[in-house]
């Protein structure tokens, strides 16, 4: 893990960005930590570039209560090199969603390789940032694409908890996986996200097999989450991560 530039911004929190195994990715961490922190990978869609300020406003959100936040570039997106096979599939979704066509082998050709790419790399991820003398653990997980915190959440034993958003395609195969998931989950659900299968989303809160789950549904499109979620998140953490503290 190679650190690259640390910016200390003005509300007490280091932003560092850095490489891993050529990866791109950023941390968050209170300048003021005195002990070993939880940990929150914050999961996304896209480049680092074009979603810095929402990012760092997650990060910066998750530090001011006492965690660390961290992020990586998903393969394929911002400075990494395209992948061919899901621009192809990118492009025949969106013909797909024009045209009415069936979307389910093309949710699959687009979303199951980056899940097979992604989930080793977010692993890496937590094998290197827990040897940061700053950052203990417990982890959470928190945010997209859905396919990767479900299956992230069913592979990693260090995941103890999980905040979800189910606004991206997801394999409807990955039902399944979601039975096999057992930590608390947090599921938010945009009602009227254009970009999302609403009947399908339900069907996979249904079908986790975490004893407690929560479904947060809000009215709005993809980015109408409101602002009270994310203090909410915190709050599940808090009890999922620090339950002594609660």
């Amino acid at each position: 893990m190679h650190f690259t530039t640390t910016r200390r911004l003005d509300d007490g929190v280091l932003e560092r960005e850095f490489t891993l195994g050529g990866v791109p990715g950023l941390l968050w961490t209170p300048t003021s930590a005195a002990a070993p922190m939880p940990l929150i990978l914050i999961g996304h869609p896209g480049g680092l570039r074009r979603m810095h300020p929402r990012l760092a406003a997650r990060g910066r959100h998750a530090t001011a209560a006492g965690f660390a936040a961290v992020t990586i570039e998903q393969p394929g997106a911002g400075d990494r090199p395209p992948l061919a096979d899901a621009e192809r599939a990118r492009a025949d979704l969106q013909r797909a969603l024009r045209t009415g066509e069936p979307l389910d082998e093309i949710v699959d050709r687009l979303v199951l390789p980056l899940v097979e790419r992604a989930v080793p790399e977010w692993r890496a991820l937590l094998d290197a940032v827990l040897t940061l003398p700053e950052i203990g653990g417990p982890v959470g997980y928190s945010g997209g694409v859905i396919a990767i915190g479900l299956r992230l959440a069913v592979v990693e034993p260090r995941i103890a908890a999980a905040v979800l958003f189910a606004g991206s395609y997801l394999p409807r195969g990955m039902i399944e996986e979601a039975r096999r998931v057992t930590v608390p989950v947090r599921v938010l659900l945009q009602w009227d996200d254009e970009g999302n299968d609403r009947r399908l989303a339900l069907d996979v809160f249904d079908a986790l097999g975490s004893a407690e789950k929560t479904l947060h549904a809000n009215l709005g499109g993809h980015t109408g989450i409101p602002a009270f979620e994310a203090d909410d998140a915190n709050r599940f953490f808090a009890r999922q991560l620090r339950p002594q503290n609660v």
